[in-house]
């Protein structure tokens, strides 16, 4: 049991590797990323609708 208990606070204290902070950033970053995509593609499809109805009427 000593030994478990070693090797979690040696994992713990270990700084190795990304932390909770840098993928809470990585994944704001994503999302930015990702929204501001579908914005764009959600604007240049009204636009394309927008023509098409002017088209036809």
């Amino acid at each position: 049991m000593t030994n478990l208990a070693q090797s979690v606070k040696k994992f713990l204290v270990s700084e190795d590797g990304p932390t909770a902070v840098e993928y809470a950033v990585m994944l704001a970053l994503i999302v930015i990323v990702c929204l501001t995509a579908i914005r764009a593609v959600g604007s240049n499809a009204a636009t394309k609708f927008n023509e098409i109805k002017d088209q036809l009427t």
